[in-house]
Parts: C-alpha cells; structure tokens; sequence
C-alpha cells in the first residue's frame, strides 16, 4: 500500500544548520481487512520522555507496529469509511484480530461490556482531531457526534469511533503514554492494553 499522506522531515547539517532530512509520502501505512476500506499511517513516533533530538535520525516508524510507545508519542492520520452492516455481526474474537494486528490485541473490550466491535480502551492521553467529515464517538452510554475541526481529549476511556455519516472521515491523532492512577489501575484490571 501507498503512502497517502506527505510527510517532510527536518534535521542539522554538521554546522547546525536546519534542512529537510526527508520529504515523501510517509511509508508506514496499514489497512486491516476487518475494516474495509480503513487506512492508517503513522507519521513519526517517540520513545522516550524528553524525546532526543539529533541531527539525522531513522524512519522512527518502521518495525513493530503498537499503538502508543511505551514512554512515547506517536502522530497517526487515519481514513475511515462508513460503517457496513456487517460490523453488527463481527464477533468478539473478530475484534480482538483487528487490535491483535494493530500489535494490540489487549485493548478490546467487545463482548466484555463494550457495545461496538472496534470498542477498547488504551492506557494512554490521546488527542484526536476531526480533519475532514463527521464521525461518531462512542463510550460507555453516550454517543458524541464530530464534525471537522472537533478535538477529542480521550483520557484512557472505553471507546469506539464509527463513521455513520455516509463518507469516508480522516482523523489526526497524538497519542501519549500514559498510566492508570492505582483505583483506575484496579478498576480495569485485565482489561486495558499499554
């Protein structure tokens, strides 16, 4: 699959002085054929707090995919289409494939409470931004509809996003690192990922 996203990198020269490292379509895109149609690419990721900053530095998004690095940031731009009728018939184990290939397969909470296939919960601060089109957030009772230019500020909650609107949505997401105080820790006990 192709890039779909353009994604200019900037560093130093051996005298400090700022240039473009790279510029090109960012190459780490993945689509899941339990989602049809979706697709993601991850545009840089950190793994460390403060991040290092050097001259150069490799595609940090190359290798195992995860959703937020331990101890990082990661920057995702994602498409989804509208939502098929199948997804009412996705089972549990379905879903817990499509977080598994994500490389996380612990975040499901369908069939554990969480009332849509794509439901899960992420230790981790994530800021998600509606770019182009409308989307629907799901949680635990509430459905939230987003419209271009919504930000979301999801503090580690149950959630699901379902595009119900018809056309394909694109989302920009930041997502931190994050952990539990110990009550939440205890609370969702095995049934969170990291």
């Amino acid at each position: 699959m192709t890039g779909f996203i353009r994604r200019v990198v900037t560093g130093h020269d051996k005298s400090g002085k700022a240039i473009v490292i790279s510029d090109g379509m960012a190459p780490s895109v993945s689509a899941n054929p339990l989602r049809f149609g979706h697709r993601s690419t991850d545009i840089w990721k950190t793994t460390a707090m403060p991040a290092p900053i050097t001259r150069e530095e490799p595609d940090s998004t190359a290798g195992i995919k995860d959703f937020t690095p331990p101890n990082g940031v990661k920057i995702r731009i994602s498409e989804l289409p509208p939502e098929p009728e199948e997804f009412r018939t996705i089972t549990p184990e379905k879903a817990r494939e499509f977080f598994k290939a994500g490389g996380h397969e612990s975040s499901s909470t369908f069939g554990k409470g969480g009332r849509h296939p794509f439901m899960h919960r992420t230790e981790s601060i994530d800021y998600a931004v509606v770019l182009e089109g409308e989307i629907t957030m799901l949680l635990d009772d509430q459905d939230i509809v987003l419209k271009a230019g919504d930000v979301v500020i999801q503090r580690g909650t149950n959630h699901a996003w379902s595009n119900r609107s018809g056309k394909t949505v694109r989302m920009l997401y930041i997502l931190i690192d994050g952990k539990f105080d110990p009550e939440l820790a205890e609370m969702f006990k095995g049934a969170t990922g990291h």
